[in-house]
């Protein structure tokens, strides 16, 4: 099997991505072990949940996945913590923007991109396991099960754990957090309007993310980071015990917690690979270039940068020059730039939150309330943020139509 490119991973990224080129005109195969299932919990919603920005949104409408996603917008965004009296307050009207985020399930969301896919005539879906790799004069070879596929672009869009990497010896830099988070589905008494909310505990920061109300039942998606030896208490406690300890850590911001759906804890690291273009013809996207804390909800949409500069880039660019080193070292320069900035941003975040000194506390309170009397510096930390501002614009998310470095 022949095709201009091969991405590995048909996740969020990777199915995108897979959409966008073949917009392009590109023959695209797309691999993944197996179609992704929706996984509904006891509350009628999936535990894994991503909050998509605006930027991201724009990407979905271009491949025509956007109106069919179930999305929760969020117009709002509170944060405070467990030991200070400021409340970071955003919102969308102060970035001009119809809302900061949306949040959406993950299996379904990957469904639908899946169906996509299969319905795209430029796509092909190869189901099955990368099990060998190899360079040649003509590209890559891929070999998928009994399956020898060749492509001149190979793009690695499998996850943190991406057997691209590990089956071509690339070097990733790893950050363990020390914490681990505990990921649920609860149903709240009060609805959550429209708002995120996240308080800095002691031990790591708790998010409690909006989702659409179901059979009538208010229902938020629970990131709760936390120590391993919390992390394993909390996940052995009777669910009644559990719903009490969370409506106490976030001060019953939505009421009681009446009910929780099964709980489920990873560990949470940061990682960044050396390089993010690190072989002719080979791009890392997503996960498999980048993987950051989950306390501001960037992950995806950072990924989804990736893709945006990586179809911007390769507008016009005939099919024999896909896999040309001197296309993609600017691309990964600032790629790689972009993703270091803002995992620094986020452990500097956790770190900073995490200081107990009064002295500290007492500095980040002031500060927390200094920005709030600076609505135009507010406005520019948003819009960076939702991936609007200048600096993401220089690191290559909109600034690379027709351009080659």
């Amino acid at each position: 099997m022949q095709t201009d490119v091969a991405i590995v991973g048909a996740g969020l990224v990777g199915a995108t991505a897979a959409l966008a080129l073949a917009r392009q005109g590109r023959s695209v195969v797309l691999i993944e072990r197996q179609a992704p299932e929706q996984h509904p919990g006891r509350l009628g919603a999936d535990a894994r949940t991503v909050a998509l920005n605006p930027a991201s949104r724009t990407l979905l409408e271009t491949v025509d996945i956007w109106p069919g996603l179930r999305v929760c917008p969020y117009q709002s965004m509170q944060v405070w913590e467990d030991t200070g009296t400021a409340v970071l307050q955003f919102d969308a009207a102060d970035a001009r923007v119809e809302a900061l985020g949306w949040i959406t399930e993950v299996s379904p969301a990957a469904y639908q991109l899946w169906v996509a896919c299969e319905d795209n005539p430029a796509v092909t879906l190869q189901a099955g396991s990368l099990t060998a790799l190899e360079s040649g004069v003509d590209g890559w070879h891929l070999q998928v099960g009994d399956d020898r596929i060749q492509a001149r672009l190979l793009l690695a869009a499998d996850g943190a754990a991406s057997a691209v990497r590990r089956l071509l010896d690339l070097d990733v830099q790893v950050f363990d957090t020390g914490q681990q988070a505990l990921a649920t589905v609860v149903q709240t008494e009060l609805p959550h309007g429209g708002c995120a909310r996240q308080r800095f505990l002691y031990d790591g920061p708790l998010a409690l993310l909006p989702l659409p109300e179901a059979q009538g039942r208010h229902l938020v998606s629970i990131v709760w980071s936390q120590s391993a030896e919390q992390a394993t208490r909390r996940l052995a406690m009777s669910d009644g015990d559990f719903c009490a300890a969370l409506t106490e850590a976030s001060e019953g911001c939505l009421g009681q917690i009446l009910a929780v759906d099964q709980r489920a804890v990873f560990p949470l690291r940061q990682q960044l690979a050396t390089d993010f273009a690190p072989l002719p013809g080979v791009v890392l996207l997503g996960d498999a270039a980048h993987v950051l804390h989950p306390l501001a909800g960037q992950g995806v949409n950072l990924g989804f940068e990736d893709v945006q500069a990586m179809v911007s880039l390769l507008h016009g660019v005939p099919r024999s020059e896909l896999a040309e080193p001197a296309l993609w070292r600017g691309y990964a320069r600032r790629r790689r730039l972009r993703s270091r900035l803002l995992l620094r941003a986020m452990d500097a975040f956790r770190v900073g939150y995490a200081q107990r000194a009064p002295a500290l506390q007492w500095l980040r309170n002031a500060g927390v309330r200094g920005l709030g009397r600076l609505p135009p510096v507010k406005r520019s930390l948003i819009r960076e943020a939702l991936g609007l501002g200048p600096v993401a614009g220089v690191l290559g998310i909109r600034s690379q139509t027709g351009h080659r470095t």
